[in-house]
């Protein structure tokens, strides 16, 4: 849970984390008896501890769908990103990895902790896939198949254009958003989402989730990861990893603004894609990280700490965004509110001020026009006023509790 400190500035984060507390620890209890799924629940706990709640929310069927589908993918993931592996080896094994999904007997060594046991088991991965009904096995065999094939194609391919780097997030992450609304629309649940807003929800999130991850792949052993399109970096210094560098700190932080406002071009596709949703346990599950994302975005934005460590949301504010995220109207506002704080931190001798507010403001307009607006409480954007007023009654009631022992233990001698 959240450090004293933090609940302290920000109390009403302490019911949130409560609540998620004890829906995490719920959804560790609804874990299925039989070994294989028993397996693949624990696991979907362990490489994604938030996620896993979210999923829990989902129906049976779909769950289980949803639950196979993202651990085959991170199978996939843990086969790229594992830099040990020759190229050779790993090539095949990626165009292939839709056909071991079949095979209960297929599995194959590497990536580290958590990511190597399920690589070392994924036995059962396959196990519970092929107890999955036919348009949910169809729909996972095409997404692994298209995913392999343009990770394959990556290895051998550096990032150099934007165009380079929009089809590798949409072979990483795009098609997983196609695989979605293919889970749904098999579910019965929901509509058959376009393909070009069903990609912006994959790349919104993996744009976010490269920007925020700049140092722990540029620093990867034995072999950096490199992500970020050579066509914006190049105009700030000669090699990607000068970026992480003190004496360019400056041309840093302008480059990470050049690459937040790439990825605020996915946001109308992503709210036009929410707002089409009906089930609301997938709208939850699909409305969630995309507040986490454009919130870590808010974060990252002009901050230098991106090239020096970790910059992510607090704890307490993503239990809140958990918490709250429940209607359309509550994503307007979370949008919102998020797009103002990045708003307030635009400085207008960035080079790319100008584009930047200008995306903000087309998505605060889009906002405006919910309606949704004058119908909720931020939970964002506090005035920090009334935090301070919060700690200083706090500190008044301690003091007056101390002082009434005080003079009681006084009156007693």
């Amino acid at each position: 849970m959240g450090s004293l400190g933090a609940i302290l500035k920000h109390p009403d984060d302490l019911y949130p984390l409560l609540k998620l507390k004890m829906a995490v620890k719920h959804a560790a209890k609804q874990i299925p008896s039989e070994p294989h799924w028993a397996f693949c629940y624990s696991m979907l706990i362990r490489v994604s501890r938030s996620f896993s709640f979210v999923v829990q929310q989902l129906g049976t069927e779909l769950r289980n769908a949803v639950c196979v589908f993202y651990l085959v993918l991170r199978a996939l993931d843990t086969v790229e990103d594992d830099t040990s592996i020759p190229t050779d080896v790993k090539v095949p094994i990626l165009i292939a990895f839709h056909r071991h999904i079949y095979d209960r007997n297929w599995n194959f060594s590497c990536g580290t902790k958590d990511y190597k046991v399920l690589m070392d088991q994924f036995h059962d991965v396959s196990t519970a896939f092929l107890e999955l009904g036919k348009g949910y096995q169809e729909a996972i065999e095409d997404i692994t198949k298209r995913m392999g094939a343009g990770m394959a194609k990556f290895i051998c391919k550096e990032v150099e254009t934007i165009d380079d780097y929009d089809e590798y997030c949409h072979y990483v992450a795009g098609v997983v958003g196609l695989g979605l609304s293919k889970l749904f629309h098999a579910a019965e649940l929901e509509d058959l989402a376009s393909d070009s807003l069903s990609n912006s929800m994959g790349l919104f999130l993996q744009k976010t989730n490269i920007i925020r991850d700049y140092l722990e792949d540029i620093n990867e052993i034995p072999k950096s990861r490199m992500f970020w399109p050579r066509e914006i970096w190049s105009k700030y210094v000669n090699k990607l990893e000068d970026l992480k560098y003190e004496e360019n700190s400056v041309k840093a932080v302008q480059c990470l603004n050049d690459m937040v406002t790439n990825s605020l071009i996915h946001v109308d596709d992503c709210l036009k894609y929410m707002s089409a949703l009906q089930e609301p346990a997938i709208f939850r599950f699909c409305a969630i990280p995309q507040v986490m994302a454009i919130g870590t975005l808010a974060m990252c934005y002009n901050d230098i700490n991106v090239f020096r460590g970790v910059v992510k949301m607090r704890r307490g504010l993503t239990a809140q965004v958990i918490h709250r995220t429940k209607t359309m109207a509550d994503v307007y506002g979370a949008f919102f509110d998020f797009s103002c704080m990045l708003k307030s931190k635009v400085d207008k001798n960035d080079p790319n001020a100008t584009k930047t507010l200008s995306s903000l403001e087309a998505l605060q307009k889009t906002c405006r026009e919910s309606g949704a607006l004058n119908k909720r409480k931020s939970y964002i954007l506090r005035n920090e006023l009334k935090y301070n007023s919060v700690l200083i009654i706090l500190l008044f009631i301690m003091l007056s509790i101390i002082f009434a022992y005080l003079s009681a233990n006084r009156s007693s001698y």
